[in-house]
């Protein structure tokens, strides 16, 4: 079994090439909820759905995001009342966050909503979210005239990533419990993969959840993580605007050391083959390879790299 900490399209990405190199039924990932919201009175779970369509071969590739030829007429025609529809929920995709919103509301915990979302996309990988508990990003951000915390989407979505970060904090990790098999596939996992998400949003609130970042640091010869970053930048996202402003250097010697405590092997990109000797310098065992997934091959590739890192 391979245990994975996922969120966002990197991670999704990284997933689809995983699979075609072991069996989907062999893979567990443990996937990013921090980012959930409400929208429309609806709930609303980006990650675990990039995760789903990329997996059930439907995402729009383009965008990176959503549905392929997704259309916008409700959310278009909701705009006739002053609603804000800058969060762009397609008229397919309503259909996945009307259903979750049903199940939740009827009582079925998240895990077993999602458990029955990707068995309706035929998808065999086993996704778990982080936890059936709330935990929700919030990130304090520099106004001209004050400070003002924001939850993430307003800030990443709404705001455009914009407004310069203070802080970032979990609301609720502390009170949060591990979904039904997160602790189980991190101990029982014969590689636990950390893919290449953002290191604070994606990465750090499941790693903020009880018990976690516990499970990785008794486990961590068998973890090896792969950088979002590669040549001083994210490859996508704001990573580097979340990264900076906490202190965490933008490379992947800042993603190594992020990482020293519970992971023992990182995946680095060819451009920053010259750093390999800061990696290993933190206790940290750099693998050298092509990491930018431009086809599924190239994901394959890397997938298998990855895994050979633990071999």
């Amino acid at each position: 079994m391979l245990a994975t900490l996922a969120g966002g399209v990197g991670a999704a990405r990284f997933l689809a090439g995983l699979v075609r190199v072991v069996p989907p039924v062999d893979v567990v990932a443990i996937v990013n909820t921090a980012d959930d919201d409400e929208f429309h009175g609806l709930y609303v779970s980006p990650d675990l759905d990039s995760v789903t369509y990329t997996l059930a071969g439907a995402s729009n590739l383009a965008q990176g995001w959503g549905l392929e030829s997704e259309t916008f007429a409700t959310l278009d025609a909701l705009a006739r009342y002053d609603v804000p529809t800058w969060f762009r929920l397609g008229d397919k995709d309503l259909a996945t966050h009307l259903f979750r919103t049903a199940r939740l509301r009827a009582g079925a915990p998240l895990s077993a909503v999602t458990a029955e979302i990707t068995r309706a996309w035929s998808v065999d990988v086993r996704l778990l979210p982080m936890t059936d508990d709330p935990v929700r990003t919030r990130i304090t951000v520099q106004r001209p005239d004050r400070v003002e915390e924001l939850a993430m989407q307003q800030w990443f979505v709404g705001e455009r990533a914009e407004p310069p970060v203070v802080a970032v904090r979990f609301v609720g990790a502390e009170y949060a419990r591990p979904a039904p098999g997160v602790l189980e596939a991190l101990t029982l996992a014969d590689t636990i993969v950390i893919c290449p998400s953002n290191p604070v949003v994606s990465i750090g609130p499941i790693l903020a959840v009880p018990g976690v970042r516990d499970a990785l640091a008794a486990r961590r010869d068998r973890v090896v993580g792969v950088s979002p970053i590669v040549g001083g930048a994210p490859v996508k996202g704001p990573a580097d605007r979340l990264m900076a402003p906490l202190g965490i250097e933008v490379s992947c010697v800042g993603v190594a050391r992020a990482y020293a405590e519970f992971c023992g092997s990182l995946v680095i990109d060819a451009v920053d083959a010259e750093r390999a000797a800061e990696v290993e310098a933190v206790g940290v065992h750099a693998v050298v390879t092509d990491t930018m997934m431009r086809s599924p091959e190239i994901a394959a590739a890397l997938a298998a790299e990855t895994l050979a890192a633990v071999a």
